[in-house]
């Protein structure tokens, strides 16, 4: 006797789902948690599918349900905050520029953009990767590394180079450094 469409199902809830379709059972409760700690709707789609990328890449996801939910939830709420505290950055980062432009008032924004625009394909491609990737794409250092295959702290101290010969294109070597970045006299 064959068995029915109905009892597979059943069996497969009873048995151990996968990865995939116990999340597929979690979507209503994932959309619905997302949805409330986000301000939009896109946002709140944006979250649940970083974190079902982030479940189905994860070398040991948790297997049991009773385990999976908390554990997507939590992802959620790490990838909320992450979204927020790039957000502060960059508030804080265009904040400071704003500032900085309106104090020195030199250059024209436009003029200033393209100058550098032309700095920045001035650079060495590794350069000119290391800063797309944070300024531009706004990816974490520990994304960063991921991609190019490297520790952490070596990405950081290769942006924080890059953003220093980047400056230094566009305004000259610092004042009162030298090019080993330490300062004299």
């Amino acid at each position: 006797m064959p068995i029915s469409f109905d009892l597979m199902i059943e069996l497969d809830h009873a048995a151990s789902m996968s990865s995939l379709s116990q999340i597929e059972y979690l979507m209503p409760e994932l959309r619905a948690y997302a949805t409330t700690i986000s301000k939009s709707r896109d946002d709140a789609e944006d979250l649940v599918q970083d974190a079902i990328e982030r479940a189905l890449r994860a070398k040991a996801p948790p297997n049991k349900l009773e385990e999976l939910r908390p554990w997507m939830f939590r992802v959620i709420r790490n990838l909320h905050y992450d979204e927020l505290r790039k957000r502060r950055v960059r508030r804080e980062y265009f904040a400071a520029e704003k500032r900085q432009s309106s104090e020195v008032d030199v250059v024209s924004d436009v003029a200033r953009d393209v100058l550098i625009r032309m700095a920045f394909e001035k650079l060495a491609p590794e350069t000119r990767e290391i800063l797309f990737f944070v300024d531009i794409m706004g990816l974490k250092y520990k994304e960063i590394a991921e991609i190019l295959d490297m520790k952490q702290g070596t990405v950081m101290s290769r942006v924080s180079r890059a953003r220093r010969a980047l400056l230094d294109l566009v305004e000259g070597p610092a004042k009162g450094f030298e090019k080993d970045g330490e300062q004299h006299g």
